[in-house]
């Protein structure tokens, strides 16, 4: 599932981006602080950034210098009502990929937002397909073999980033930094309990789970 993080310290904005963004589907972050933002930035991994320009602790386009200095990628839409030609061309150049001026309408930002992940190639894919598995992420379904399987928005969150890491072995830290939001109550025994319900969900009658335990070091999806 896409992860964003949202810098915003105007409370009533904020509240109604996060609640907007979640109803399509989206993990959102929501941080007030500029240093605190960047912090979770270098923490987990996201898919969108979405960065206001003046916030407490640091401002936008030093949060966007700072990341892309150390090696940061995920695309930055700056929300600012700095508008004029010079501010722009300080966003543009701190690193920034877009940028929507204040007030906005939420559905722009959503077309924006879209936008910005079909230039993440990863992001862009539609459907995943493993073995008997197909994950379309649109209409936000599951199935094996063509039959239609109900995952929570958790499990189908851990079970995109699994399809799409194929058999490549993370540890229960890196699993979770990249499928719970930052600000979620999460740990090693959380992560268990939910590959245990994707186990019974979906590997059927198969005497060797697709979801695989190497010892010592994580978990992987392997078909």
């Amino acid at each position: 599932m896409t992860k964003i993080l949202l810098a915003e310290d105007d409370v009533a904005l904020g509240e109604t981006v996060v609640e907007w963004l979640q109803r399509d589907k989206y993990f959102v972050d929501w941080e007030r602080d500029g240093a605190m933002a960047l912090d979770m930035l270098m923490a987990y991994e996201y898919d969108v950034v979405l960065l206001d320009w003046q916030l407490p602790g640091m401002e936008g386009p030093q949060i966007c210098r700072q990341y892309r200095g150390r090696g940061g990628v995920a695309p930055i839409l700056f929300l600012t009502d700095r508008g004029t030609v010079s501010d722009k061309e300080v966003g543009f150049d701190s690193g920034a990929d877009d940028y929507l001026p204040k007030p906005f309408d939420l559905k722009e930002l959503s077309l924006r937002v879209r936008a910005l992940l079909r230039r993440h190639p990863i992001v862009a894919q539609t459907s995943l397909r493993a073995g008997p598995f197909e994950l379309k992420q649109k209409e936000h379904e599951f199935f094996r073999e063509g039959k239609l399987i109900k995952l929570s928005p958790t499990e189908f969150a851990l079970m995109e980033f699994l399809m799409k890491n194929e058999d490549t072995v993370f540890s229960a830290d890196a699993i979770l930094d990249r499928v719970w939001p930052g600000s979620s109550e999460r740990s090693a025994d959380t992560l268990k309990t939910f590959i245990k319900r994707l186990r019974e969900k979906i590997d059927g009658d198969d005497k060797e789970s697709t979801i695989k335990n190497v010892y010592g070091v994580g978990y992987k999806f392997k078909t």
